[in-house]
C-alpha cells in the first residue's frame, strides 16, 4: 500500500484501543578487556582460600557445576589477589562505568541512527558503585547529548535492574509517545570482591557474577521506525514482603558483602507461577500463549527453579542458558544480553514475550512484549 505522505505516522503508531504501546529499538553493548574461563576463577579461588577451608575442593564444585564457561571483567586475575580500599574500587567502578557505559550507549544509539541530542531521557541502573554526580552526568559530558536530557539514576535493584528500569522507560514514554529515551545498566560485580569475606554467600557470588554495561533504546509510539520491535504492552513490579535478607549487600569500612540466600530457588518455585499467572489474566493469557521467555539468569539453580514452576522446557530459556554459560551472572545487564538475542531473531508478527527478573527486596519484575 502507498502511504500518504501526512498519514504515515498514523500507519507507524502502535496504540492499541487508545493505550499508547511504546517499543524497544535497540540494544546495545560494550566489549570488555579482559575474559577468564571458570577454570581459571576457579583455580584463583583455591589459591586465595585453601589455608582458611578444610573442604576446599568440596566448595570449589560449585564453579563446575553452575554450567558457566567463561567470564568477563575489567581487570586482570593479578588485580584480585590484593586487598583494595573501597575507595580505590568505587575510583575504578566510576572510571569504567563512564569508559563502558559510554561504549554501551554507542552501540546502542548507531544500529538505528539516533542522534544523541534526540534522547529525552536517560535511565541510569546500578547496584555495584556509587557516584554523585552520578554516571550518566558524566557520560553526557563526553557523548553530546542535549543539556537538558532528564537525568534519572536508579541504585539498588540488583539483579532485577535490568527489567525494573525498561518498566520505567514504558511509564515514560506513555506519558510523553514522542521521547526515545535509554535506559544504561552497568554492573562490575567483580570490583565488590572481599577477600576477607568467607562465608557461603562469598563463594557463590566469587562462582556466579561477572562485569558489564548495556544500553537499551525505547521510543514512544509516535516515534517512526524502520522495522518492526517489540512492543511493551504492560508491566508488573512485586515486592515479596519481609524478604530483605534474601538478596543484597552488606556495606562496611571495606565496601560491599554480598548477602546471598540458599532459599531464592524455594522461594521462586513457592511464588513465581502465581505472579506470572496474575499477571497474564489481566490481559486474557496464560504462560502457555507466552512464544519466548527472556529471562534473566540468576544461576543454573536459578533458571532450574524458573522451569520447574512454569513447567518450561529447556528450548525455551535456551537464550538464558547460553548467557549465563558465556558472561555469568552480570546482575542488572545480563537480562540485555538475553533480550539482544531475541532482538536479532526473526520472530513472527503477533508473537508474545515475558521478560522476567528477580532482584533485592526481594521482588519480581515482569513485561509483557508483543512483536508487531
Amino acid at each position: 500500500m502507498n502511504k500518504i505522505p501526512f498519514l504515515e505516522k498514523y500507519y507507524n503508531q502502535r496504540s492499541i484501543g487508545g493505550v499508547r504501546v511504546p517499543a524497544i529499538v535497540s540494544v546495545g553493548l560494550a566489549s570488555l578487556p579482559y575474559r577468564f574461563t571458570q577454570k581459571e576463577i576457579m583455580n584463583l579461588t583455591r589459591q586465595l582460600f585453601e589455608n582458611d577451608y578444610d573442604d576446599i575442593d568440596r566448595l570449589l564444585r560449585i564453579f563446575s557445576n553452575g554450567q558457566i564457561e567463561s567470564r568477563c571483567f575489567v581487570q586482570p586475575l593479578e588485580w584480585y589477589i590484593q586487598k583494595h580500599s573501597f575507595s580505590e574500587k568505587n575510583d575504578l567502578y566510576i572510571e569504567c562505568a563512564v569508559r563502558y557505559g559510554a561504549e554501551a550507549i554507542e552501540q546502542c544509539l548507531k544500529q538505528q541512527n539516533i542522534d544523541y541530542k534526540d534522547i529525552e531521557a536517560i535511565f541510569y541502573i546500578s547496584s555495584t558503585g556509587i557516584a554523585t554526580p552520578s554516571i550518566e552526568a558524566r557520560i553526557m559530558n563526553q557523548l553530546p547529548f542535549s543539556a537538558h536530557a532528564k537525568r534519572i539514576p536508579i541504585w539498588g535493584l540488583g539483579c532485577a535492574g535490568g527489567a525494573a528500569g525498561l518498566a520505567r522507560a514504558f511509564e515514560y514514554c506513555r506519558a510523553y509517545p514522542k521521547a526515545k529515551v535509554i535506559v544504561l545498566a552497568v554492573e562490575f560485580c567483580s570490583l565488590t570482591f572481599q577477600l576477607d569475606d568467607h562465608s557461603k554467600s562469598n563463594f557463590i557470588g566469587t562462582s556466579l557474577f561477572a562485569d558489564g554495561a548495556g544500553c537499551v533504546c525505547v521510543a514512544g509510539d509516535n516515534v517512526l521506525l524502520s522495522d518492526s520491535p517489540p512492543s511493551i504492552m504492560d508491566v508488573q513490579s512485586t515486592l515479596m514482603p519481609h524478604s530483605e535478607d534474601v538478596m543484597g549487600w552488606d556495606i562496611k569500612d571495606q565496601g560491599f558483602y554480598v548477602v546471598f540466600s540458599k532459599d531464592i530457588p524455594s522461594i521462586i518455585r513457592k511464588s513465581f507461577k502465581e505472579m506470572v499467572a496474575s499477571f497474564l489474566q489481566k490481559h486474557r493469557l496464560t504462560v502457555e500463549d507466552i512464544h519466548h521467555f527472556i529471562v534473566h539468569p540468576g544461576g543454573k539453580k536459578v533458571l532450574d527453579a524458573y522451569r520447574d514452576s512454569l513447567q518450561l522446557s529447556h528450548d525455551q530459556i535456551k537464550h538464558s542458558v547460553e548467557v549465563l554459560k558465556h558472561y555469568g551472572n552480570m546482575s542488572s545487564v545480563t537480562v540485555y544480553v538475553v533480550l539482544q538475542k531475541f532482538m536479532k531473531q526473526r520472530i513472527k508478527k503477533g508473537e508474545i514475550g515475558l521478560m522476567v527478573a528477580l532482584g533485592p527486596g526481594f521482588s519480581c519484575e515482569l513485561l509483557l512484549l508483543e512483536w508487531r
